[in-house]
């Protein structure tokens, strides 16, 4: 909590973020509530009204490495104005959708605007406020919009009542037009504009190139984190089924899973100025390859679905801000928007893949198959944090031990 005392101007910025973010997180939610309604009024199959969730992730991945230089050029503030005024289309083209086409094209449109505007723009614009406090700076961020679900499934919930889906549609293209738009333009910081060959003003001179392999290992922990994490997420009911649990167990044990996440992100925040992102996610992510572990020998006890969910709840919660901060470990503010931008597409095609593979070995092999996967992938996480751990910069090293 150290950059509160430090700098008051950044509360500010991560006041128009946590507003910003939980309206964007929350409307592209929108399936989750008013699936079944899509599916009949679309004439689709439920799970392709939710691959729209899918065609939205990738393409954020797909734009997200061609908006870096973007980001770097004129700073987080600009792209992320005109992210939102792309994102408000989108939300009219999917209310105005009468068969699959259209209801796609809607998705591809908020995955362009998304790229633009949700996290990887917040995390760039807090690391152009923050520099070395960034850390800190987006676990606070990360302990709002864990919220944002909480939020906007009962706010979409009422508004479907009372408006439709369509109607719920235009009102959030309403919000981001109304309330994030302004935000943006009249309450985000202005970042100084970048020199001509597109490299930030407060680039060090004297810092040390990164090599590729350092970044290749960053992208890869990344992307297997968030293959796991997003997948187990959403197959999390399903799993706990086929333990064994009846289904209002599954939903008691599953509807835990996120305040427990959240309760490790404000643990995280807390001591969030002792260490950084690789240690976070080497004590988080040595506890999903346990939890899977245990579940996987288990045999559906009770004790042990409590343990796993804890235990998973934990280190998942954890290591969602260590994906968002381990970059900060190599990249100063000049390098950062690039790294990011560059390691948005792995991580986005994971999230959105990650889900039907984990059902499908779900559906084919039961809870091994799935658990199997995520153990293996879980362990390779772990492993790659111990490299990148001893290739830090000295002088984060010394602080780090």
């Amino acid at each position: 909590m150290r950059f509160l005392k430090a700098d008051s101007g950044l509360i500010g910025i991560l006041v128009v973020l946590a507003v910003t973010q939980l309206i964007g997180w929350g409307t592209i939610g929108l399936p989750a509530i008013v699936g079944r309604d899509l599916a009949a009024d679309l004439g689709m199959s439920l799970p392709a009204v939710f691959a729209g969730t899918s065609v939205l992730y990738v393409s954020m991945g797909l734009c997200a490495p061609w908006l870096g230089k973007f980001f770097a050029r004129h700073g987080a503030r600009k792209v992320m104005m005109v992210g939102t005024i792309v994102t408000a289309p989108g939300f009219v083209l999917l209310s105005l959708a009468r068969e699959p086409v259209l209801y796609f094209a809607a998705w591809i449109v908020l995955g362009l605007a998304g790229s633009a505007t949700l996290s990887t723009g917040a995390y760039i614009m807090l690391n152009e406020a923050a520099g070395k406090q960034a850390k800190s700076a987006i676990g606070a961020l990360m302990l709002v919009t864990g919220l944002s679900s909480s939020i906007f499934w009962p706010t979409t919930s009422f508004l479907s009542g009372h408006l439709g889906w369509r109607g719920t549609c235009l009102v959030y293209a309403a919000m981001l037009i109304f309330i994030s738009l302004p935000l943006y333009a009249f309450a985000a910081p202005r970042r100084s504009v970048a020199r001509d060959d597109g490299s930030a003003p407060d680039r060090r001179s004297d810092a040390p190139a990164i090599p590729r392999s350092t970044f290749i290992l960053v992208a890869a922990v990344i992307t297997l984190n968030a293959f796991v994490n997003f997948g187990i997420s959403a197959v999390m009911i399903e799993l706990l089924r086929a333990e064994g649990l009846a289904p209002a167990q599954a939903l008691a044990f599953g509807s835990m899973l996120g305040v427990i996440q959240v309760s490790a992100r404000g643990l995280d925040f807390l001591g969030g100025g002792r260490w950084d992102g690789i240690t976070t996610g080497l004590v988080a992510g040595t506890a999903l390859p346990v939890a899977m572990l245990l579940l996987m020998l288990s045999e559906g006890a009770t004790w042990a679905v409590a343990v796993f969910i804890l235990l998973y709840g934990a280190g998942s919660g954890a290591m969602a801000v260590a994906r968002a901060t381990i970059p900060l470990v190599f990249y100063d503010q000049a390098e950062f928007a690039k790294a990011m931008s560059m390691i948005a597409l792995p991580l986005n095609l994971a999230s959105a893949i990650s889900p039907p593979v984990l059902v499908a070995l779900l559906t084919q092999f039961g809870s091994r198959g799935a658990l199997g996967l995520t153990f293996v992938f879980s362990c390779a996480t772990v492993l790659i944090l111990v490299l990148l751990g001893r290739r830090r910069p000295r002088a984060i090293a010394a602080v780090a031990v």
